[in-house]
């Protein structure tokens, strides 16, 4: 069962109990301002991408997310020079020169460093881009598969474009996830509910 909240997730993991979730995979601000955004035209407009891309995380953050799920994944590790652990690297083949070839993930679950090359640049989106930071459900489907276990619940602090909720949907994983801007809350709802439409339409004979 897949729910998503147009909610503050700090808010939100307060009133949760310790490990309530087995793996949480996140994705939340890097704090690196105008050259995140790369004047990338989505459906939210570039000054609502320079207001939150120039946060990030306090501490507080990290220490609840790891008290409330048993397992993390966790995007954007070459930032956060707090979290000591594993890596996994994910290929994303951009050709933008200014932009990152790879993202790097903090791991939980090891201290090694794994690698995942899936292309993620215009000529390949398939899906429609609706965050400016959005990462392909094909991405979350190959971390569900090698990390999460069957009757697994999965925590998303920073829902964005959705992509992971239909990455667990099709999987059938409980998932939970939080965004706290309407705008992008709305259109990964959107979205989440096409593709479950979809999946419903019969086939043809």
């Amino acid at each position: 069962m897949i729910h998503i909240y147009n909610k503050d997730c700090m808010e939100a993991m307060a009133s949760m109990k310790d490990n309530e979730f087995d793996l949480a995979i996140v994705d939340p601000p890097y704090g690196i301002g105008d050259f995140a955004s790369g004047k990338r035209k989505t459906t939210v407009n570039n000054e609502k991408i320079m207001d939150w891309n120039h946060s990030i995380p306090r501490q507080k953050y990290f220490d609840t997310l790891q008290r409330i799920s048993k397992e993390q994944i966790i995007w954007g590790a070459n930032y956060y020079p707090n979290l000591m652990g594993g890596r996994i690297v994910w290929y994303k083949h951009v050709r933008v020169p200014n932009f990152s070839k790879c993202e790097i993930a903090y791991s939980s679950f090891h201290k090694k460093v794994e690698y995942v090359d899936i292309i993620w640049q215009n000529i390949n989106r398939k899906e429609p881009i609706i965050h400016p930071c959005q990462k392909p459900v094909a991405l979350y489907t190959w971390l569900l598969d090698k990390y999460a276990k069957k009757g697994w619940k999965i925590l998303d602090t920073h829902l964005g474009s959705g992509s992971s909720a239909i990455a667990a949907h099709n999987m059938g994983y409980e998932f939970h996830g939080y965004e706290l801007d309407k705008e992008y809350y709305l259109a990964a709802k959107e979205r989440l509910e096409n593709h479950q439409k979809q999946l419903k339409l019969p086939l043809e004979i």
